[in-house]
């Protein structure tokens, strides 16, 4: 296998990983050891050679037909992971407490959770940010939009809420 190849195929899983929301180590945990980190960051950036065999079983506990791992094989980037929802907890607290409060407590329940008290920004996954456009009642767009103009979530949300759409 080429290097330019294996590069392009390592990009290709890290995108699909990512855009699953796993880390290498959640790779691990997921699959009960089927999945060793350390191999699956190998191949993800190319130093390591993947049999048919395993990017076919790799695949498949991604849940993706295995074209979507091949290079060139999805017209646009198809596997390019959606933009990355960052919120920022410290404009959080610039925010009227009556508006903020379902947020904050959302928050502070992931940080609790992932032991992440940074205070400063917190990520968020898509299926947090339907979660809370059902706590605010409001459409995952809707609610985009309300945070974008707090200056808690950055502007390129939005294109994670259009990819969440088509």
């Amino acid at each position: 296998m080429s290097s330019d190849y294996a590069k392009q195929l390592g990009a290709r899983l890290r995108a699909i990983r990512t855009q699953q929301g796993l880390s290498l180590h959640g790779v691990e945990e997921k699959s009960q050891g089927r999945w060793k980190a350390v191999v699956v960051g190998s191949y993800e950036r190319g130093d390591r050679a993947v049999t048919v065999q395993r990017l076919s079983e790799l695949a498949q506990f991604y849940g993706v037909p295995v074209q979507e791992l091949l290079p060139g094989s999805t017209p646009g980037g198809a596997a390019e992971p959606p933009p990355r929802l960052v919120l920022d907890l410290e404009q959080l607290q610039q925010v009227p407490t009556e508006e903020a409060a379902p947020l904050q407590r959302y928050a502070a329940t992931i940080q609790s959770q992932r032991g992440d008290y940074n205070g400063k920004v917190l990520s968020i996954r898509q299926d947090d940010l339907r979660t809370l456009a059902v706590i605010y009642d409001q459409s995952p767009s809707v609610l985009t939009e309300k945070l974008i103009s707090w200056g808690v979530l950055n502007p390129d949300a939005r294109r994670a809420v259009d990819q969440q759409k088509s």
